[in-house]
């Protein structure tokens, strides 16, 4: 039973992604989350493509020496910054299976401080 919490989390994550999907108009914005690192990517399922990605192991990010927490509000700002580069607006967000709280809030904190709607 040590699968347990995954698979519960891939259960949350199948019943979220029933309801939403991406488009080019409003790409999803999705996040994962590794006990270390966090990622974040747009992604366009009508198409099936990834438009833009951002993470906190890209070099500008990791190299600062800040919680978790506030690096992750750094990659939803990079998310953002990278989606106005590309015209877009407007976003759904996936939290993957994971409760809004926490560095997932924090991701789309910082992606609606660098202008995404959603």
């Amino acid at each position: 039973m040590s699968n347990n919490k995954s698979s519960a989390r891939q259960k949350i994550r199948y019943r979220i992604r029933k309801k939403i999907s991406g488009t080019s108009a409003a790409p999803r914005l999705t996040v994962f989350r590794s006990n270390s690192d966090i990622y974040a990517q747009l992604i366009d399922d009508s198409n099936g493509v990834t438009i833009a990605a951002a993470s906190s192991r890209q070099k500008d990010i990791s190299a600062q020496k800040a919680p978790k927490i506030e690096k992750s509000k750094l990659v939803g700002e990079a998310i953002g910054r990278k989606a106005q580069e590309l015209g877009v607006k407007k976003v759904v967000f996936d939290r993957s299976g994971y409760i809004y709280h926490g560095r997932v809030k924090a991701v789309a904190e910082g992606a609606r401080e660098a202008g995404l709607e959603f």
